[in-house]
């Protein structure tokens, strides 16, 4: 899709999303209760967020503690599916056609997912007065210019309240850096590892990373070399505490989400951490519980003991989900030195394996992304033990493709109910 036809539709469609919102900025928080438990958390120096666009589900957990709410491809797919937007899609499309009538298939699909996720957000506004989570279409997850170009457009349709999405791509990093510098919040997703964070703060300063631990758990434990715990939480905190390290030295200003929470019990072991976005059964599990609330931080990186095989760890080289070693600060040295505005994604990934850093951003062959995609968002090791032991792929490498894929086909499922009702 052009620029010229996105900036043709922009003020209509920003226009007809933000048609009925009636939002009431700061007045709401005093309509929901506080809950000790949860205030526990936010006196360790954790921000609480929702990980979930179902209003029904946010209402029975919703405290004055919390503050954010995230959706994303699988999330707002789950809301499509349930047919709540048929009509809204429908009249979607027909405006959208009335007003370019030759807009190509491709960008309609586009126009309407975006609708969708802005209209979902300025919902989830409406109700809680929260910061929303809004995320870009999985197509443009390498695309620099149409990704800046749809982050300024969710932006300017709640700039109040809209933090814009975007994954850990070399084209995202690219688009992330434009987007900081226009002053749009981002939370930089699908990160897996400390040096993820790093290198995203380190060029582009996004207003928060991510660590989806649940996944580095469950692919130890899918992989039988131990159960996982503490892998995730492991990466989640050596990541929070680079980031604290460059705010202190002034390099960025980013804070560390904990993202993709199994469980009530890493309420506890993860309190301190920046941002916890925490999926709906895992607040209700936290919440619930016999045990005590929180009242205090969780343990430094250094005290985690990960539950994998020692061997495994070593084999398949999993210390670089918490490890940031001199040698990869040197690259990111070595990257942010460069002109990173006029910098294409390939360049981008060039330098750093210039520098030493090849094994973060692979060249994938079609055959690859198959099988990533076969697998689903957890990766079979089996097929890629060889790649993890001899350094070809990083594990925070793969479980981030896999990841991007897993979005992508759920996205995917939207834009083909959203097909199946324009005809």
């Amino acid at each position: 899709m052009s620029s010229a036809i996105a900036n043709a539709l922009e003020r209509e469609v920003r226009d007809w999303v933000l048609q009925g919102f009636k939002p009431v900025y700061g007045q709401k928080k005093s309509q929901f209760e506080s809950n000790p438990r949860w205030q526990g958390v936010r006196d360790a120096g954790t921000e609480l967020w929702l990980d979930t666009g179902d209003i029904g589900a946010i209402s029975k957990l919703w405290t004055s503690e919390f503050s954010a709410l995230t959706t994303n491809n699988t999330l707002l797919n789950k809301e499509v599916q349930r047919g709540q937007y048929d009509e809204l899609v429908r009249r979607t499309a027909a405006r959208l056609r009335e007003l370019e009538p030759k807009i190509p298939a491709n960008v309609l699909i586009l126009e309407i997912a975006f609708v969708l996720n802005a209209y979902h957000g300025l919902r989830l506004v409406e109700n809680f007065d929260a910061m929303v989570s809004v995320e870009e279409h999985t197509d443009l997850a390498n695309e620099v210019d149409l990704a800046v170009l749809y982050g300024k457009r969710f932006h300017a349709i709640c700039p109040e309240r809209f933090i814009v999405k975007l994954p850990l791509t070399p084209a995202g990093i690219l688009a992330m850096r434009k987007l900081r510098k226009a002053g749009v919040p981002i939370n930089f997703t699908l990160g897996f590892s400390a040096r993820h964070n790093y290198l995203a703060a380190r060029v582009g300063d996004p207003s928060w990373v991510n660590v989806f631990l649940g996944r580095l758990n469950a692919f130890v434990a899918d992989s039988k070399l131990g159960t996982g715990d503490g892998v995730g939480e492991k990466a989640t905190a050596a990541s929070h505490e680079a980031l604290v390290e460059l705010r202190r030295t002034g390099q960025a200003a980013t804070r560390q989400i904990a993202a993709s929470m199994r469980s009530g019990e890493q309420v506890w072991s993860l309190a301190g951490v920046d941002v916890m976005t925490i999926p709906t059964a895992a607040a209700q599990e936290y919440r619930d519980s016999p045990r005590g609330p929180v009242t205090g931080r969780g343990p430094e990186s250094a005290a985690i003991r990960p539950d994998v095989d020692a061997a495994a760890r070593q084999r398949y080289r999993m210390d670089c989900l918490w490890d940031v070693t001199p040698e990869f600060r040197k690259a990111v040295d070595a990257l942010v030195a460069q002109d990173l505005d006029r910098m294409t994604p390939a360049q981008f990934v060039a330098v750093l394996r210039q520098n030493g850093v090849t094994d973060l951003f692979p060249d994938w062959s079609a055959a690859e992304l198959d099988t990533i995609r076969t697998d689903g968002k957890i990766p079979n090791l089996q097929h890629w033990a060889a790649k993890l032991e001899s350094g070809a792929v990083g594990l925070d490498a793969l479980i981030n493709m896999s990841g991007l894929l897993s979005f992508a086909q759920d996205e995917k499922a939207l834009d083909d109910r959203v097909r199946g009702l324009i005809g």
